[in-house]
C-alpha cells in the first residue's frame, strides 16, 4: 500500500484508527479457551467487528511468539484472514526488529516476502545498515522507533548532545537520509503531547504511528493538535482499550462500540483540515 492509497482510506472512512491485536491468551474471554485456535478466533471476531471503523491492524509479535508454534500459526492465520477479507486495511507487524545487515535482510524477507505484510516496526539503534535492508522492498514501509510512550523513553530518547539535539531528533533527522515519507514512518507515543511540535519540526511530512491513546492515557485531541498535517499523517493505535473492553461473550460487540467512538472523534478532527 502506498501513501496515496493509505490517505484515501483515511479520508474515505473518516478514520485514522489502528487496532492493535495484542492478543494475550490469559486475557481472552473464557468461553473461547476450549477452541482449537482461541487466539485466531478472538482476532477474527475483533477484526470483523472493528473493520468498518479503522484503517489498520497491528499485531504485536510478542503475544504470538510467547505461545510458540501455536501462537505463530494464529498469527499467520490472522494475516491471511486480513489479506483475503480486508485487503484495504494497512497491516503493521509490530516486531521492533533491527540487527546487523544480513540479519535484518532475513527479518525483511520474513515479513515482506513470507508474510507479505505492509509494514514493520524497526529499532534504529544499530544505524543505517541495520535499517536499509527493510527499505529495499517497493511498496513496503519501515516504521522507526523515535519517541515512545513508555516511562523509560526518558532514559535515552530525550538525552541531548552538546548542541542541544535530543537523541530522538537525531534519529529522525539522520534516518531521512535512508528513506523518505513514502516508505518510512516514525513511532511517537501519544503521551508525549506538545512534543509532537518538535517531531513535526524535524519530520513535517512523514506519517506517525501513535500508540498510547486510551489505556496509556494519551489524548487524541492533543495528538491531532500538534501532529496532524494536511493529509492527516497519523495512524493512532489503540489496543487494550478496544480488544479487552469486555471479557464476556459480547467482547466483539463492545470492541466495535469502542472503535466506533474513536472513529467519530477522528472524523471531527479530520473535518477541521
Amino acid at each position: 500500500m502506498n501513501r496515496q492509497q493509505l490517505v484515501e482510506q483515511i479520508f474515505s472512512k473518516k478514520s485514522f484508527l489502528c487496532v492493535g491485536l495484542d492478543t494475550d491468551i490469559k486475557k481472552l474471554p473464557k468461553h473461547l479457551l476450549d477452541n482449537e485456535d482461541p487466539i485466531f478466533d478472538f482476532n477474527k471476531a475483533i477484526i470483523d467487528a472493528t473493520a468498518p471503523y479503522c484503517v489498520s491492524y497491528k499485531p504485536n509479535l510478542a503475544f504470538y511468539e510467547s505461545l510458540g508454534t501455536k501462537g505463530m500459526i494464529a498469527f499467520e492465520r490472522t494475516i491471511k484472514y486480513l489479506k483475503e477479507n480486508y485487503p484495504s486495511h494497512f497491516i503493521i507487524a509490530d516486531a521492533k526488529r533491527g540487527d546487523i545487515g544480513n540479519t535484518s535482510a532475513m527479518y525483511a524477507r520474513t515479513f515482506f516476502e513470507e508474510y507479505d505484510i505492509d509494514s514493520l516496526t524497526v529499532a534504529p539503534y544499530m544505524g543505517e545498515d541495520s535499517v536499509s535492508p527493510f527499505l529495499t522492498y517497493e511498496g513496503k514501509w519501515v516504521i522507526l522507533l523515535a519517541l515512545t510512550s513508555n516511562k523509560g523513553s526518558h532514559d535515552f530518547q530525550l538525552t541531548a548532545d552538546t548542541e542541544g539535539e535530543c537523541l530522538f531528533e537525531k534519529v529522525i533527522r539522520k534516518s531521512q537520509q535512508w528513506g523518505n515519507d513514502e516508505n518510512m514512518m516514525y513511532v511517537v507515543g501519544a503521551t508525549q503531547g506538545e512534543m509532537f511540535k518538535d517531531i513535526r519540526a524535524v519530520a513535517p511530512n512523514h506519517f506517525l504511528l501513535v500508540p498510547g491513546v486510551g489505556a496509556q492515557g494519551g489524548s487524541l485531541h492533543e495528538v491531532c493538535k500538534y501532529g496532524m498535517i494536511k493529509d492527516c499523517g497519523l495512524l493512532v493505535n489503540s489496543s487494550r482499550g478496544i480488544i479487552y473492553a469486555s471479557d464476556g461473550t459480547d467482547f466483539a460487540e463492545v470492541a466495535a462500540m469502542k472503535a466506533k467512538a474513536l472513529q467519530e472523534e477522528m472524523a471531527e478532527e479530520l473535518a477541521i483540515l
